[in-house]
């Protein structure tokens, strides 16, 4: 983990597993392209948490990548890494410094954080003044080489109760989603 030593507030943390995942997810195919299936996935977490915002996100060592992506307008910027988003639309591409993905990813656990303003070393994130996130709701994918392959996630910008109820969905939803992607890499679709 990295400290900034003025604020004393935790930072992104150190990710070693990083190359590795990237080699992975190379292999698998993933990581850099938007997907129909985990948009579809996406939208189907939203409607089962009924949050706002829901990702599939592959991570790599300096940036978030979207495959699957569900927003309120529905609307998605390009695949171009710093591509100009169209009014409403939600780019698919964050730094690797924003947001709490990566640190499910390094925990390697679930994450659940009803208001992130209740914990001084995620309210500093970004994402809170720059896109108004309150709420995150997030479990990784494990993949079954051991290697993380990054997470499933909700967001919402109001404070949201998600409770054991909440974590069990996240984490049976993450099951669900690498087991689908081992079918794909097994050509069991």
């Amino acid at each position: 983990m990295t400290y900034d030593p003025t604020g004393h507030l935790l930072l992104t943390p150190v990710d070693k597993e990083a190359p590795s995942r990237v080699q992975r997810l190379r292999e698998l195919g993933l990581g850099d392209q938007p997907d129909p299936a985990f948009d579809a996935f996406a939208d189907r977490l939203a409607e089962i948490t009924g949050a706002p915002f829901s990702m599939v996100n592959f991570i790599d060592e300096n940036r978030q990548f979207f495959a699957g992506l569900h927003t309120p307008q529905g609307s998605h910027a390009g695949t171009e890494p710093g591509g100009a988003a169209a009014a409403g639309a939600v780019n698919r591409f964050m730094p690797r410094d924003h947001g709490y993905c990566p640190h499910v990813v390094v925990r390697r656990k679930a994450l659940v954080l009803e208001d992130v303003c209740d914990y001084p070393r995620f309210a500093g994130n970004p994402v809170v003044d720059e896109i108004g996130i309150r709420s995150y709701l997030g479990a990784p994918l494990i993949d079954r080489t051991g290697v993380t392959l990054g997470t499933i996630c909700v967001v919402d910008t109001e404070p949201r109760p998600w409770g054991r109820a909440g974590l069990e969905t996240i984490k049976s939803m993450a099951a669900e989603l690498i087991e689908k992607i081992h079918r794909n890499e097994d050509g069991r679709i």
